[in-house]
């Protein structure tokens, strides 16, 4: 992973700051000036816009792009992450009219290379990028759709009814559940690896863990007892991720069971009959941080370093999806539990909403100046 570009490092700088704009008399109380906590608050707000400015994750657009502005297309030391801030910060300044390029730059072009400004249809920074899709693809959407419209239906429902309960029974039923977590207690502790752990995940019905360590092997353990049940082997990096099929345990042992990420780049499928993989999934071409299934058990999604995360058909194993859309390395990816839209999010700060029935992106997650390393769905459906 390449170092922060300067371009880019001010955006993830960690510090304190008021965040009511109005309320600019409460700096000064310690020793900030009103003039300097609204220069504070003017510069986060140009940082939020520049980072949410879409630029192409690929580099061979960047560099054109790059080119067609008239700027070098690429400078010493510079990779790929850092040069895609680069184009980011210029697109800021010209959006903000303080860039000192003149308009007629943006025009010129060699002639063996095709002009960006056709391609995309216009100036405008914010618009989507399209790439074509397969009619697999398609398929899965119709079958998505078709799901998640049952599901959030059911759920619906259920919060229809939820909602007529008195104010008392919610209460009554919350203070249960308290003194129930209030008995949590450790059960029992285990050594699951000669390197750091990683990852640990229940199965479905709660009697496996699943714990992924830096050497690239994943423990299978009973519960309560944390007895060694099996030890898979075939990665050759840490694991990045495990995620158990939702009806795991229930299906044939010969099945995928269980999916695990590896910091080599591939996902293997894996059994509960067999110590090796029965199945790889080749793709990314970096880190796979994370893999989740779809709550149908038809779909995997997994989140990788190479800036995409990706959608793969368990009963094909092909890829379906290759998305991009984050400016840096992806790391967590989750699905909704209706099964219509999954959340990403990664070193970039952004985490992003996606809509698997249309491929849009509904909604862009700012407000983190870190990175984002973790993403859960509330049972609502509506919280993320």
């Amino acid at each position: 992973m390449s170092g922060i570009h300067p371009s880019r490092k001010s955006y993830v700088e960690d510090f304190e700051s008021p965040t009511d704009r109005n309320d600019i008399t409460c700096t000064s109380r310690v020793g900030i000036a009103p003039e300097k906590a609204f220069a504070i608050l003017s510069q986060m707000d140009r940082k939020k816009r520049a980072a949410a400015i879409l630029v192409p994750t690929d580099d061979g657009r960047v560099r054109m792009r790059l080119r067609e502005l008239g700027e070098p297309i690429t400078l010493f030391g510079e990779g790929p992450g850092d040069r895609r801030d680069r184009l980011r910060e210029l697109l800021y300044q010209k959006e903000e009219g303080s860039s000192c390029i003149n308009r007629d730059d943006f025009e010129m072009a060699d002639e063996g290379l095709p002009r960006l400004v056709d391609e995309y249809g216009d100036d405008d920074e914010d618009e989507e990028f399209f790439t074509p899709g397969q009619p697999k693809l398609l398929d899965a959407r119709k079958k998505i759709a078709i799901y998640s419209l049952c599901h959030a239906h059911n759920r619906i429902e259920r919060q229809k009814i939820a909602a007529t309960l008195p104010l008392q029974k919610h209460i009554k039923h919350r203070r249960v559940i308290k003194e129930y977590l209030d008995g949590y207690q450790v059960l029992g502790s285990q050594i699951a690896g000669d390197r750091p752990l990683s990852l640990a995940r229940f199965s479905p019905d709660a009697k496996f863990i699943a714990a992924g360590s830096y050497s690239g092997t994943i423990r299978m353990l009973t519960v309560p007892n944390l007895e060694l049940k099996k030890l898979l082997r075939g990665h050759t990096d840490r694991i990045g991720g495990i995620s158990w099929h939702p009806h795991a345990i229930t299906m044939s042992s010969m099945s995928a069971n269980l999916a695990s990420g590896g910091g080599e780049g591939n996902i293997h499928l894996w059994s509960l009959s067999a110590a090796t993989p029965i199945s790889t999934l080749s793709g990314h071409s970096a880190r796979v941080c994370r893999v989740e299934h779809h709550p149908n058990g038809q779909y995997l999604a997994s989140a990788s370093f190479d800036t995409t995360w990706r959608l793969w058909d368990l009963a094909t194993q092909q890829e379906l999806l290759l998305q991009e859309g984050h400016s840096r390395e992806v790391y967590t990816v989750a699905f909704q539990g209706d099964g219509a839209l999954i959340a990403s999010g990664g070193l970039d700060s952004i985490g992003r909403v996606w809509d698997l029935r249309t491929g849009r992106t509904i909604m862009v997650l700012n407000g983190h100046i870190r990175e984002i390393t973790g993403l859960a769905w509330h049972p609502d459906g509506y919280r993320v």
